[in-house]
């Protein structure tokens, strides 16, 4: 591995709990990784990890060349990091937060104000607005504008986009491939399976374990190409229905239909004859395009 981010074989406990278990990646210069994953899975122990605020138990972790447990003080210069929970001060202003935070890394805001101004845009509206008073969105956004402040190489972004509107997800991961260009390695953790289609490369993470590690295009790949959706006006009976067909590998919710894992002798049209005369009056089969969170599905049962 020659990534500028290397974790080899990390384990944390918490008692008897494996918070990570042997977790080995490695995230290349200048990329934008996915480390996705379920509530509970392991994220944001490693994210405390690599930011020096926990020691591993087992495996060695290395940022910008810099041990996460010997080089800790120089370690704290060269990234950024956004924690998932709000972190800054809720009863200092928008200017104030910024300022604070700037000063914590011995630089001034208008040396670094270039790299944030996209970014600080809108904020700059409302200078003399509490922290605690910004909507979600602008929370993320001053949150982020205070992880750049001391122009770092490395940004970890933990949980980003968590309990905030779909047009500000999507406008933060428009600022995240801005920032890619101008050089900055982003490791970014979410549970939005979506997501993980805007990284260049993704490590699926469930119960402490790395399921997988490729593009979000190779890993696609992977996945059975007998893949359907089902509808239904009653689709809990349909979904026992259809899990007790032979032909049917899985069956589980995706969203407002169901998707169905078969075997290449799965008849859909005759399946859906059945269902009908059994009840489900307006039961409806028809091919799906599998994705990420389908292959999370698949590796986590695989898994257990």
């Amino acid at each position: 591995m020659n990534g500028i981010i290397e974790i080899n074989q990390i384990t944390k406990r918490y008692g008897q709990l494996v918070a990570l278990d042997k977790v080995t990646f490695s995230v290349p210069e200048g990329s934008v990784f996915g480390l996705i994953g379920p509530d509970g899975a392991g994220k944001t122990t490693l994210y405390q990890i690599l930011t020096t605020l926990l020691n591993p138990e087992e495996g060695v972790a290395t940022v910008a060349g810099l041990d996460v447990v010997k080089d800790y003080r120089k370690l704290r210069t060269v990234i950024g990091y956004m924690p998932e929970r709000f972190s800054l001060y809720p009863d200092l202003t928008v200017s104030e937060n910024l300022h604070f935070f700037a000063s914590l890394f011995g630089v001034n805001v208008k040396d670094n104000f270039d790299l944030i101004a996209p970014i600080f845009d809108q904020l700059k509206k409302y200078p003399n607005r509490m922290a605690g008073a910004l909507s979600g969105g602008m929370k993320q956004k001053l949150a982020l504008s205070c992880a750049l402040i001391h122009h770092p190489k490395i940004l970890l972004l933990d949980e980003p986009t968590t309990g905030v509107d779909a047009v500000s997800r999507s406008e933060f991961w428009d600022m995240l491939a801005r920032l890619k260009e101008k050089g900055i390695t982003i490791l970014v953790s979410t549970s939005y399976m979506d997501e993980a289609e805007r990284c260049e490369r993704i490590a699926l993470i469930n119960k402490g374990v790395i399921l997988d590690v490729n593009t979000p295009e190779k890993l696609i790949e992977r996945l059975d190409k007998n893949l359907y959706n089902a509808s239904s006006r009653d689709m809990y009976p349909l979904l026992e229905a259809l899990r007790k067909l032979p032909d049917v590998k899985d069956c589980y919710t995706f969203g407002a239909t169901l998707h169905v894992v078969t075997t290449d002798e799965f008849n859909p049209d005759a399946v859906v004859n059945k269902l009908r005369q059994e009840g489900l009056a307006d039961a409806n089969i028809y091919p799906a395009k599998g994705n990420i969170e389908d292959l999370f599905i698949k590796l986590a049962k695989n898994d257990e």
